[in-house]
């Protein structure tokens, strides 16, 4: 971890709680009858505090349905918490769950540019990213190809690519690298440690802790 001590996350009693309605009239009722209750509470987070600060790697593990993925959305912006506050700073890139923020009709390329230009990058800017994109992923002419047509691991490897190549401040990695082959996540790693050496921050989500303590290699 680094020693810097500027905050670019900062999280203050994030709580996020999910209502849910055995009946579609019941949700129709409750807005009539506020002080009736006929939700049912699914608390996924209460109360969580965290700071990354610059530079700094932080490594969340979890079993399924512990809420990580709801932290990291909240953090990406994604999800508003019912209670709480948090505050991030710079710009983030994201690889959440996968094919999060692709349209399946468009083709590879497509949705990289697509991405880039949600993430403020510039025509020009793209254009010089978009050699490292391709020669990341690995994907060839499927790059050419609509999205829908790949596989979970084709999916990740233009994802990660694009997510690593948006000059970010912070990059937000869920699960998905587990999908793909041994091979391409040692790369990730390696690409992973080269980030931090760049000053990135990185928040890394897994229910392995094999992954958050793997050896670059």
């Amino acid at each position: 971890m680094s020693s810097n001590s500027s905050p670019v996350i900062k999280v203050e009693s994030v709580t996020k709680c999910y209502k849910t309605y055995r009946k579609p009239i019941h949700r129709l009722w409750q807005s009539f009858a506020p002080s009736k209750k006929y939700a049912q509470e699914f608390w996924a987070l209460k109360g969580i505090d965290l700071t990354v600060n610059k530079g700094e790697t932080v490594g969340i593990v979890g079993k399924n349905g512990s809420g990580k993925s709801t932290l990291l959305q909240i953090i990406a912006g994604i999800l508003q918490p019912t209670a709480g506050h948090f505050e991030t700073h710079g710009r983030i890139s994201a690889l959440l769950e996968l094919g999060a923020g692709f349209n399946p009709e468009f083709t590879g390329m497509e949705n990289a540019r697509l991405n880039a230009s949600i993430m403020g990058l510039t025509r020009e800017e793209f254009h010089q990213k978009l050699p490292d994109i391709v020669d990341f992923c690995g994907l060839g002419d499927f790059l050419h190809r609509p999205v829908k047509t790949y596989s979970s691991g084709m999916f990740v490897r233009l994802a990660f690519a694009v997510a690593i190549n948006m000059n970010p401040d912070i990059l937000i990695v869920d699960e998905a690298l587990a999908v793909g082959d041994v091979r391409f996540q040692r790369k990730c790693f390696r690409r992973l440690d080269q980030l931090k050496e760049q000053g990135v921050s990185i928040l890394f989500v897994t229910n392995s802790t094999d992954s958050v303590i793997a050896p670059s290699c």
